[in-house]
């Protein structure tokens, strides 16, 4: 390869590792080209992957700030740069493997570490973040519903409570409106005896016939 090519190549490589959220790194011996499609299409459109000269990877790793072990870059290499979720791209990997015992999975770097092929694996075997974000809004869906029956039944029981609020309230304005009970009559004074009445007027009328005796 000549000087230009190889740093273009470097150039290419290393800013892969940079805006990739996770590497793996793999050995292809043995898969054919029809294969090396197959694993590319189930890897998807966020995942690179792309054969590699070991040499060229470790100086691209170098200038990217990223460590890789020697012991990874031996043999016919392919790298898959993840620029997705790194858990489906673990998954997809894994499940190729199953069909494809010949890809070897040799290790990677996953948010800027080491990582072994086992620990790959444990990545492979958890929920990925578009699973995750459906089960959150499922239950955020199933919250969000019985929030809503809550409200439902308080503002049931608000109305109710103030239903009979108002039936209390208007019971004093029927005892307003009934008639107020008629007034008792001032007792009448009683009048003298006829007797006493006749002795009060007759007694001047005789002190006036009396004449002073000459």
């Amino acid at each position: 390869m000549a000087r230009p090519d190889k740093a273009a190549a470097v150039a290419e490589l290393t800013e892969d590792f940079k805006s990739a959220t996770a590497t793996v790194l793999t050995e292809y011996r043995g898969l054919t080209v029809t294969s090396m499609k197959e694993l590319r299409r189930s890897l998807g459109s966020t995942t690179k992957y792309s054969v590699v000269k070991n040499t060229l990877t470790k100086i691209a790793a170098k200038n990217a700030g990223v460590e890789i072990s020697d012991d990874l870059l031996v043999g016919p290499s392919a790298l898959a740069f993840v620029k997705g979720d790194p858990i489906d791209a673990a998954k997809a990997m894994k499940n190729f493997q199953k069909e494809n015992p010949l890809l070897v999975i040799k290790g990677g770097i996953f948010e800027g570490k080491a990582v072994t092929t086992a620990e790959i694996m444990k990545l492979a075997d958890l929920e990925s973040r578009e699973v995750l974000l459906s089960k959150l809004a499922g239950a955020m869906k199933g919250t969000m519903a019985k929030a809503a029956r809550t409200f439902d039944a308080l503002r049931i029981k608000m109305a109710s409570e103030q239903g009979a609020d108002a039936n209390v309230a208007a019971a004093p304005a029927v005892e307003e409106a009934a008639p107020a009970p008629v007034a008792e009559a001032a007792p009448v004074e009683a009048e003298a005896p006829a007797e006493v009445v006749a002795e009060t007027t007759e007694a001047p009328a005789a002190e006036a016939t009396e004449t002073p005796a000459e």
